[in-house]
């Protein structure tokens, strides 16, 4: 990798900190928003979502297949839903809303849509999807391989219908057909029928967030105990909302004050949320941070002891990655469990992990499904980041500590925060 991709992580050392941090919209709002605006009825305003690399794919995305997307110049976003048509042609990325979201929703257009993205899209999970679409009836060309690249010939409508879904490797699965349930005929039952579902506070988002679009959501069990979820045919409405801020964004900024001592101020922390990121607080008040409300803040302070953690982090395993970098810091050891899934996101996150913070002198143990981390003094190294945004911002809370991190490739943070670097280097005061 050419030293022109390196960036030097700013070293701060036990300097404490003290800043105020807005972080922008959340990805994961921002892109159940932008879909469910565009199956709406009527106008949305959606106010301070999130402009980034994975955001940006899913409104080109949905703009290729009909729908009419404008941004405001206060960088607010007005959708006015139009009927969806082909021929088109959309690129994912390497966003895993984005390919799995968007075919179900392309399903409903009257032509060819054709899906494509990054190499690594390829290779991620995208199966039970297309499985449960051509179950609907839809007809979808992918060579036998249920993966990327594939064609949607959408008939215009979805009867809709019952499913069961293995959704084992990505909730994403279900929340992706729970997205187009109203707007179907007969609406869509859901069972799972996998042995475990990963990252159910983002399908609980999913199900909140199609309430407050006026959809009606039943949740529950089927007669045979596996989780269901039912959605009612019927018409969404638009919404002028406000995007809440990406709480698993702040993890970075969180332990900047852990990290260095002082207190980083989180503007505009939600109360009530079904982020997965607010469990951030439980987390971080564990390995030995301050945390409390400031009014519609959030206020974390550090400087003591940072404490290793023995954590389940199955329901909220893209904070991984964030953990790991504190754990890698703390006095004693951690054991981040029930995360075999990060193996199929932007990367194996897993080994990922282990192989970057070894590679500077760390004590990572690598299981199927667990991270062990102990204690060791680290060096200076090039932390690499594997496409993988949630890495490169790894990188960055290490390099705090750390003189002389190199992180390859910072500017894949771009998928979820648009100016990480500007921001770390605002929160720190340097020019």
């Amino acid at each position: 990798m050419s030293e022109d991709n390196m960036w030097k992580a700013p070293y701060r050392g036990a300097n404490p900190i003290s800043a105020t941090v807005e972080i922008p919209g959340s990805k994961s709002v921002t892109n159940r928003a932008l879909i469910l605006a565009a199956l709406a009825k009527s106008k949305s305003i959606l106010r301070k979502p999130l402009h980034s690399r994975d955001s940006a794919l899913m409104i080109a995305g949905l703009q290729a297949i009909g729908c009419e997307i404008k941004k405001l110049e206060n960088g607010d976003l007005e959708i006015n839903p139009q009927p969806f048509f082909g021929p088109a042609s959309v690129d994912v990325g390497n966003a895993g809303t984005v390919m799995r979201f968007l075919p179900p929703v392309a399903a409903l257009a009257k032509g060819l849509i054709h899906f494509d993205g990054d190499p690594r899209s390829h290779e991620r999970p995208l199966g039970p999807v297309i499985a449960a679409l051509e179950n609907l009836g839809i007809s979808i060309e992918h060579g036998g391989r249920y993966s990327l690249p594939l064609t949607i010939n959408g008939a215009g409508k979805i009867i809709g219908g019952e499913l069961d879904i293995d959704a084992s490797s990505s909730s994403q699965f279900i929340s992706a057909l729970l997205l187009i349930g109203p707007v179907t005929e007969k609406g869509i039952t859901i069972r799972h029928i996998g042995n475990h579902l990963p990252s159910q506070p983002h399908i609980n988002m999913t199900v909140a967030m199609l309430q407050q679009f006026g959809a009606q959501v039943s949740v529950g069990k089927s007669a045979d105990g596996h989780p269901q979820w039912q959605v009612e045919p019927g018409e969404l409405h638009g919404l002028d909302l406000i995007i809440e801020p990406d709480l698993s964004n702040a993890a970075p900024f969180m332990a900047a004050a852990m990290i260095c001592g002082g207190e980083v101020v989180i503007k505009n922390w939600p109360k009530e949320t079904t982020q997965p990121g607010d469990e951030l607080r439980k987390i971080f008040s564990q390995m030995g941070a301050q945390i409390s409300f400031k009014d519609s803040d959030l206020s974390v302070k550090g400087g003591g002891e940072i404490l290793g953690i023995d954590v389940d982090l199955h329901d909220v395993g893209e904070l991984t990655p964030s953990i790991a970098a504190v754990a890698a810091l703390a006095t004693t050891p951690s054991s981040l469990r029930n995360i075999g899934h990060l193996r199929l996101h932007e990367t194996d996150r897993l080994s990922a992990l282990a192989t970057e913070i070894n590679s500077l002198g760390g004590d990572v143990d690598e299981e199927e499904s667990a991270l062990h981390i102990s204690p060791a003094p680290l060096h200076s190294g090039t932390f690499h980041t594997y496409e993988d945004h949630r890495l490169a911002t790894a990188g960055a809370m290490i390099g705090l500590v750390v003189s002389g991190i190199k992180v390859e490739n910072i500017a894949t943070t771009s998928k979820t925060l648009p100016d990480f670097p500007g921001q770390w280097n605002q929160m720190l005061g340097n020019k």
